[in-house]
């Protein structure tokens, strides 16, 4: 992977604090909508292929400055992260996970030929971050913080090529509880015209252009009546709306097993999903004390291809368990139906009319929640801020 020199490293003792002088007000937790109120600052920190990395600074939430001719605003050389801190019961900050969310930030970086940097340099500045609008932090029962790390490039030319100048940020939103009126599964539409990623290329990346280019797929899915679309590479399944795919079926001796496409260029490694595999693997080993309630003991994990065709015969024969999505955001979502076809392959949910999942969609979702709110412990997964 492409390595981009940087004279100056990104360094976290180098923060400079400029406190804002007009402070918002905090709006209520019941009024939040995902993605549309900021706290009151913001981390920034430019880099140039000369210096290297500026001095990180944290000030006042505002509008960025930057060339009409910045190669982000022709070329897209941009990518992000998302993570979520979350409030414990002892009124302490708790970030999930944060160094996986580096590790593909700075992989990405690579790819778009970005400097990178030491991700615990920049999770310490995210803490400090936090630290600054601590008062921003949601307290509410399934509420937390949603953070946004963002890299553009802001070279001002035309002229295709690496970026010389770079500016990273970091943005914060509070979020409301996702699932505030109760869980519902969803609906998906099979992607038959258009991909999300193809082999070889950047689907394993978190960059702005796979996201642009699926907003109108997923546009015309809620005009055919779906919520979301099930992209598949020519019928071999990939992911769920922005999410990662998991489908469950019953095995001949009675067991369960639990699928999931294997990590490639098309599949974007996901923090969820890596915990999602670490816990059923955990359950369905006899000698490990977690356990998933209600999941079958008698399980199997597979990270292997998987076909809609494949998926629907399942249905068909009924061994189709459940199919789930997993995400930041949601952290968890089930699936009733799939458009496939000119058909719908329905998917069973059961326990969604008390719960809106799946048993092991579910149990997943508790479980991860425990873990993000310092209930339960699992594997230093929670990191104190």
């Amino acid at each position: 992977m492409l390595h981009i020199p940087s004279a100056e490293p990104l360094s976290a003792s180098k923060l400079v604090i400029e406190p804002s002088a007009s402070p918002k007000p905090i709006p209520d937790a019941s009024t939040l909508v995902f993605g549309q109120t900021f706290t009151d600052h913001m981390l920034t920190c430019k880099w140039n292929i000369e210096r290297g990395w500026d001095r990180p600074v944290i000030s006042e939430y505002k509008d960025l400055a930057i060339s009409p001719a910045a190669t982000v605003l022709h070329y897209a050389p941009t990518l992000f992260e998302g993570l979520k801190a979350y409030k414990d019961k002892q009124g302490r900050t708790r970030l999930f996970r944060p160094d996986l969310n580096m590790a593909r930030m700075i992989r990405g970086a690579q790819r778009m030929a970005f400097p990178t940097f030491e991700g615990d340099e920049l999770i310490e500045l995210i803490k400090e971050l936090l630290r600054v609008d601590e008062r921003w932090m949601p307290t509410e029962p399934g509420t937390s913080m949603y953070i946004r790390p963002t890299m553009i490039g802001t070279r001002a030319s035309l002229g295709v090529g690496p970026s010389t100048e770079v500016l990273l940020f970091v943005i914060m939103s509070p979020v409301a509880k996702y699932y505030s009126s109760g869980a519902k599964p969803v609906s998906l539409l099979c992607s038959e015209n258009h991909v999300r990623a193809w082999p070889k290329g950047t689907g394993d990346c978190k960059f702005g252009l796979n996201y642009a280019a699926a907003v109108a797929p997923q546009m015309e899915a809620a005009q055919k009546g779906y919520q979301q679309v099930l992209w598949l590479l020519e019928d071999e399944l990939t992911e769920v709306g922005m999410m990662n795919c998991f489908a469950g079926r019953r095995t001949e001796d009675q067991g369960l097993e639990i699928i999931t496409p294997p990590l490639s260029e098309i599949i974007l490694p996901g923090v969820t999903r890596n915990s999602v595999l670490a816990l059923l693997r955990a359950h369905a080993n006899p000698s490990h004390p977690f356990k998933l309630e209600g999941v079958p003991s008698q399980l199997t994990v597979s990270e292997r291809r998987i076909f809609m065709s494949e998926l629907a015969s399942y249905a068909q024969d009924g061994s189709l368990a459940e199919v789930f999505g997993s995400g930041t955001a949601a952290i968890i979502t089930s699936v009733e139906r799939i458009g496939y076809k000119g058909d719908d392959v329905r998917v069973p949910v059961e326990g969604s009319e008390t719960t809106g999942f799946g048993a092991v969609a579910g149990a997943l979702y508790e479980a991860l929640q425990a873990i993000q709110y310092g209930d339960d412990a699992f594997e230093n997964w929670s990191v104190l801020v």
